[in-house]
């Protein structure tokens, strides 16, 4: 056994930037991982769980408590994979650093030589008896999984009987089951199949060719209510059907005006022969164009009508199966019989003939009371209230998790449900698939609704979780659940099959999950060695209320079980939300709102309970973070150091692709921060105020030269030097100034954030920021030190810098702000923004409207060309503009040659909106309204070289050497800090070629 002493290796050396790699390539997985089983939201890479785990469950060969008989026994074991060890401890914690970035490969995950050294390893270093990790959030069940990869015993536990019921099946019955998992799942698939498809057959008749239909692409419809037209518009956010190479397709649209009628719009499909000819969208940010008369119908007046509809996914046909209004089916996507890909036609009786159907056995279904035992046989259960994170649908008048789905697909899941329950009840599977078989239900669930639209670059339904929301969709795919196309039973069978067998592990014990709160586990006292886990995202993600869309259908298809209940209230129908660890102020518990307050205390107790059932010896932690807002980091810390916890290592490992889609203020961040901590002992000592802060910088200073040479750039650094920074801080019981004061956490962050900031000013600015540190004359001002942090800050670890305004996670935001496209400027949240600039002297708002601009939340840094009429009055602001706009390739090699006299300084002027601009010699001087800093000079010559004023550029650049050096100081600067490719860094380093040698 390890030693109360001995370091584990996570505490003073970690191999980030190797297993950085492989969780990202994870990432980029499409099939066959455990992650695939089931969705489950924020999921860590399990690469990042596997290697920190053995860094938790390795001691340092290189501490004077570590036991001989570790190192024997490693240096015996090692050499299977990795050649002969040297006699060093040194070369001992190498070769173990890097067996571990090794076996981060998810190519050698079931590789049985690294089993076996991994679990000898691990054995060598825990003794017989295998250790006990403890993860309580434990969600997709990364961390538990790789526990078991590991040879260790697994205690997962969640909160939400959706995440419970995934950790079930990944960590006991698959396990249980064993390596013929996926053949056996597949056989009761089948069986599943030909039970539903006897049901539902006549729901999706094939045409009259025989040609069978794979997916029904439908449009929500709202009447035009201009006068004198009333045209019915399809709500399309697009008309193309197939993107593909060769194989294109879409949609357009003819207007038949017939007498004393309202214009008809008739659909056609065709080959395009370009995108111009496909028409644009109906439908935009909820507001609907009528393509009879052009009106565009404001978004409350389509949302009325939406609610008249109950959303607007259901078809309504009269007697005769003609349809009379509602959803509009505008293709059937069908299989040629002979022929490859899928082909498109438009929709006849025979398809509206099988809708009709559908509503027939509806009818029959609401009658059932005893399949589902008192429940509903499709969902009527509540969707969330109106103004909860992540879900808009109640604007279009959805009420029940039900409206999310058309009549077809309620009976089709209701159907499937059924039969999953049925062949639980009667045995005529193994137990150990009855979990697996729910989910073909909910899985199936995610591509087959009314939100989900059709994918035109590979031509299948999309998923309605492209993030952690449900928008709304206004056309959408209806996938055949009976073929053997995406999004049916056999495909999502199939799937299930092959990632249930990666998810198998050779030789893992199974493990037992539970139904519980963080803050009380079902554990006994000292019982585990690893408490390592992945806590909520504070605000970021709504996960009860997501997962609600899986739990309505979950608990239909499987017969009441223990983890089908909200444990701490009987009565509530769908998953616990009062004891959810979020914030979320739109929920009260005991009448208490659900703030920050309450976020910071569910964590403590849950980091309490962590403290009691670890070890108090041997036992060590990790907590998982990646949530790129100060609050939230804040509110974690506040729960683990009044939990009792000390932080003692820090590692970003990158987990998040860059080139992902993702939505400002989002848990974006390209790393995930692992912090390693103990439990504080109970006889910890005060510290004292004043040593703190002297060993505060060169201990965030050491820990951003290593993280800096592993590649970790921008917020990533930024969050991951807050772990260091807690290490002083968190050894103590408290931290009490000269006079007795207790210093608060909250005071001893804002001193870390100045540090940090100004660290990395000093990085990017060099002595002009030092200067600035010791009040001197001529250091640079506050807006270049604010422009330099808010660059350095956005910088990516994956190599570029971001523009933290990015795309949303979906397709389209519904709501009524304008589209986000892509902003010109660089974009941070106000608070990480302000908590740099308040300890450094900056005052953003007088910076506002300058270089700043602040809207919701968020400080934009604007873009160079918008600060021209700023810097040269109203006559230069437009041709300025203009041309950076409309004449960014200009050669400007030009601008080498001409000469000025050296005291004339430029002044650009403009005749109206004309592209070129105009030089003035005879008035060269910028405007008075206020004193220049170094930084508008910069901005100054940035937008003459734009503008391709190389007389006035020069007669500034000589005018600035003249006056000192802060100008090519800070321009050489900024250069470095700007994104590769952007407009600014293009001028800038034109502007510097100009620069007399």
């Amino acid at each position: 056994m390890i030693p109360k002493e001995c370091k584990r290796l996570a505490e003073v050396d970690f191999p980030i930037a190797e297993v950085g790699k492989y969780a990202l390539a994870e990432k980029t997985r499409r099939m066959g991982t455990p992650h695939q089983l089931h969705l489950w939201w924020a999921w860590r890479p399990l690469a990042a769980c596997r290697s920190v785990l053995l860094g938790l469950l390795l001691p340092d060969p290189c501490d004077p408590h570590c036991p001989e008989d570790f190192k024997s026994k490693a240096r015996n074991l090692l050499p299977r994979l990795m050649g002969k060890v040297g006699p060093k401890d040194d070369d001992l914690r190498k070769a173990l650093l890097r067996f571990i970035a090794d076996f981060a490969n998810w190519k050698v995950a079931t590789h049985q030589v690294y089993l076996e050294v991994s679990r000898g390893l691990v054995k060598a270093a825990q003794g017989e008896e295998p250790p006990l990790v403890v993860d309580p959030f434990a969600g997709g069940g990364s961390i538990p999984l790789e526990a078991l990869r590991l040879g260790c015993d697994a205690a997962g536990s969640d909160l939400n009987p959706v995440a419970a019921t995934i950790l079930n099946a990944k960590l006991n019955h698959i396990q249980r089951h064993g390596p013929s998992i996926g053949a056996a799942l597949r056989e009761a698939g089948a069986k599943l199949r030909h039970a539903v498809k006897a049901d539902l057959a006549d729901l999706y008749p094939v045409d009259s060719d025989g040609n069978e239909p794979i997916a029904y692409i439908w449009a929500r419809t709202v009447r035009c209510d201009s006068p004198n037209c009333g045209a019915e518009i399809p709500l399309l956010r697009s008309f193309w059907l197939s993107k593909k190479r060769g194989r294109q397709r879409a949609l357009r649209y003819e207007v038949v005006r017939n007498p004393g009628s309202v214009p008809e719009i008739k659909l056609h499909i065709f080959e395009p022969k370009n995108a111009r000819e496909v028409p644009s969208p109906t439908v935009s940010q909820a507001k609907a164009t009528c393509l009879a008369c052009n009106t565009v119908m404001p978004a409350d007046r389509v949302r009325a009508q939406l609610r008249n509809q109950r959303g607007g996914g259901d078809v309504q046909l009269d007697s005769e199966s003609k349809r009379i209004g509602g959803a509009r089916l505008v293709a059937v996507v069908y299989l040629k019989r002979g022929t490859t890909g899928r082909h498109y036609r438009l929709p006849t009786t025979v398809d509206y003939a099988g809708v009709a159907k559908a509503f027939q056995q509806l009818k029959v279904l609401e009658k059932e009371t005893t399949s589902f035992e008192g429940l509903s046989p499709y969902p009527d259960e509540p969707l969330p209230p109106r103004g909860t994170l992540g879900f808009r649908v109640q604007l279009y008048g959805m009420s029940e998790w039900g409206d999310l789905f058309t009549a077809r697909q309620k009976v089709a899941f209701a159907t499937i449900a059924r039969h999953v329950r049925s062949f639980a009840q009667s045995r005529r599977v193994p137990e150990t698939l009855h979990a697996l078989l729910a989910m073909v239900c909910s899985k199936l669930a995610d591509r087959c609704n009314s939100i989900v639209n059709w994918s035109v670059g590979v031509e299948c339904p999309n998923q309605i979780f492209k993030g952690n929301a449900i928008p709304m969709g206004w056309d959408f795919a209806e996938s055949n659940l009976l073929s053997s196309s995406s999004a049916s039973i056999e495909q999502t069978v199939d799937n299930i099959a092959r990632n249930a067998e990666a998810t198998y592990i050779t030789g893992a014990r199974p493990a037992s999950p539970d139904l519980a709160s963080a803050t009380d586990s079902p554990l006994p006292d000292e019982a585990a060695s690893i408490w390592f886990t992945d806590p909520p995202y504070y605000d970021s993600v709504p996960y009860a209320d997501l997962s609600d869309f899986f739990y309505v259908w979950i608990k239909r298809a499987l017969p009441p079980n223990a983890f089908s209940r909200d444990p701490f209230k009987p009565e509530n129908p769908l998953t616990p939300k009062d004891q959810e660890a979020v914030q979320d102020e739109s929920k009260k518990v005991d009448g208490r709102i659900k703030d920050r307050a309450f976020f910071e205390d569910t964590m403590a107790e849950a980091f309490k309970e962590g403290c009691r059932v670890l070890r108090p010896d041997t036992g060590i932690g990790c907590v998982v973070f990646a949530h790129k807002t100060t609050e939230g980091w804040e509110a974690l810390l506040s729960g683990m150091i009044r939990g009792g916890w000390v932080i003692t290592g820090s590692w970003p490992i990158a987990t998040e692709r860059a080139a992902r889609v993702r939505a400002r203020d989002s848990a974006a961040l390209e790393t995930s921060v692992h912090l390693v901590c103990r439990p504080r002992p109970e006889n910890a000592p005060v510290g004292d105020w004043a040593d703190v802060l002297r060993e505060l910088p060169n201990r965030v200073g050491d820990w951003m030269e290593r993280l800096q040479g592993e590649g970790v750039r921008g917020a990533d650094l930024v969050f991951a030097c807050i772990g260091p920074a807690l290490e002083i801080f968190s050894r103590y019981r408290k931290v009490e100034t000269a006079d007795g004061s207790e210093v608060t956490l909250a005071e001893y962050l804002e001193k870390v954030w100045e540090v940090v900031g100004r660290l990395a000013l000093e990085q990017v600015l060099g002595t002009a920021e030092a200067k600035a540190r010791n009040g001197a004359a001529g250091a640079i001002e506050e807006d270049a030190r604010l422009t330099a942090l808010f660059l350095w800050t956005l910088q990516s670890t994956n190599g570029e810098t971001s523009n933290g305004d990015s795309e949303a996670e979906n397709e389209e935001d519904e709501g009524d702000a304008a589209p986000r496209g892509k902003t010109k400027g660089y974009s941070l949240v106000f608070d990480v923004a302000r908590r740099f600039a308040q300890p450094l002297g900056i005052d953003l708002p007088k910076w506002e409207g300058r270089i700043i601009e602040t809207k919701k939340g968020v400080v934009r840094l604007m873009a160079v060309s918008e600060r021209a009429k700023q810097l040269f009055g109203e006559d230069g602001a437009d041709a300025v503009a203009d041309l950076i706009e409309h004449d960014s390739h200009s050669n400007y090699q030009q601008l080498l040659f001409p000469e000025l006299e050296e005291d004339r300084v430029p002044k650009v002027r403009g005749r109206g909106r004309r592209r070129k601009a105009i030089m003035d010699t005879s008035d060269v001087e910028l405007q008075k309204d206020r004193e220049a800093t170094t930084l508008d000079r910069v901005h100054a010559a940035m937008l003459l070289q734009s503008g391709g004023q190389a007389n006035a550029l020069r007669a500034l650049i000589k005018a600035e050497q003249d006056r000192g050096p802060d100008f090519l100081r800070l321009a050489n600067a900024l250069s470095a800090l700007y994104p590769k490719g952007s407009e600014e860094k293009r001028l800038l380093d034109a502007m510097l070629l100009a620069v007399p040698r």
